[in-house]
């Protein structure tokens, strides 16, 4: 599943998006949305929150803590059949995300991004920890027709208009966390690995 994704989103693009929102004025540090070509499992990430009536732009760090000693961080969490009403919502911001293939590394690495916009988000939950560190996990569902040739899982992409959505459920939450129509998500691969050299 989804353990590294891209951070090539500028800021002005941003602002576009929660202009198109009402959104406007609200957001948080943009600062916060650096600039990675790979976001891994415990590196800082760009997350969208609610704050009142608005929302708020924060860096935290990708998975979830262990939840038992000798455990990996919980890093995607499967959305099926859940409620998510009574969770901390938010959205991971981001350009693109990888999935891979093969058995040998290096595995290929295939890049997704939305074929008519330079931001995306992923549907996620965050939480705090005792020393208030922050972290986000990403939601999953079955895979669309544009990744199920390359993966039996996705995470749960959304487009810019359907953040508001997520983070104050304005729409039923299955009309959110879903796969996106054929032709929605352009793939392309950005590395061959062994298996397929």
């Amino acid at each position: 599943m989804c353990n590294d994704y891209e951070q090539h989103v500028q800021a002005a693009a941003y602002r576009r998006a929660l202009e198109a929102l009402d959104l406007a004025g609200s957001g948080g540090d943009e600062e916060a949305l650096g600039w990675a070509d790979d976001v891994r499992i415990g590196d800082k990430g760009p997350v969208l929150r609610a704050a009142g009536n608005g929302v708020q732009l924060v860096s935290m760090t990708f998975g979830f803590p262990p939840p038992r000693p000798k455990a990996a961080p919980v890093f995607n969490f499967k959305s099926d059949g859940r409620d998510f009403s009574e969770s901390r919502r938010c959205v991971i911001v981001l350009s693109g995300f990888y999935e891979f293939t093969g058995s040998r590394y290096p595995k290929t690495k295939h890049r997704f991004a939305l074929t008519d916009g330079a931001v995306m988000g992923i549907a996620g939950l965050w939480s705090e920890a005792d020393d208030g560190a922050q972290s986000f996990t990403m939601l999953t569902c079955p895979p669309g027709p544009d990744i199920a040739p390359v993966h039996d899982r996705q995470v749960c992409v959304l487009r810019p208009e359907d953040w508001a959505a997520w983070l104050f459920l304005t729409r039923p939450q299955a009309q959110l966390l879903r796969p996106l129509p054929a032709g929605t998500l352009s793939v392309t691969v950005v590395r061959q690995g062994k298996d397929e050299q």
